[in-house]
């Protein structure tokens, strides 16, 4: 997991570079990790032309939904507007996990409400808030397991 904090008001799409840059996928055997995933799925907000060209530039499939503002301007252009990016809303459904992930973070009102003021503080409440809810998830897993 990899994890970049921004300020509360800024957008989380400023942050993407440098998030993709701490990206680590361990290998199933032995090398060191790989740096680029094989797909990313993201929403509408990630939706623009720099993080798209970022993607294509390191050959990462995007399934990322188009903005509706986005569609009615490339349509406006007519055979000049382009080709509309590939999306895949099979794949898409996937993100649903990452979405129920964040909220059973944000569950604890200390990574909700940010009240930590320093970066490292506040990632060592969202490791524990993490940790807790690893330890609720891998206890409900295996119940029969009581000897």
């Amino acid at each position: 997991m990899a994890r970049v904090t921004t300020a509360g008001q800024r957008h989380d799409s400023l942050a993407f570079e440098p998030l993709m840059g701490r990206l680590r996928i361990r290998r199933l055997g032995r090398g060191r990790p790989r740096t680029r995933p094989g797909r990313l799925l993201a929403d509408k907000a990630y939706s623009n032309r720099t993080i798209r060209a970022y993607l294509r530039r390191r050959r990462i499939k995007a399934t990322i939904p188009e903005k509706t503002d986005q569609q009615q301007t490339r349509a406006a252009k007519g055979s000049h507007g382009g080709r509309p990016p590939a999306f895949d809303p099979e794949a898409y459904k996937q993100r649903n996990t990452v979405e129920r992930g964040h909220n059973k973070l944000k569950a604890f009102r200390g990574v909700a409400m940010r009240t930590d003021k320093r970066e490292f503080v506040f990632h060592g409440t969202i490791d524990i808030a993490s940790i807790k809810i690893w330890l609720r998830h891998s206890a409900k897993q295996d119940p029969a397991d009581t000897t």
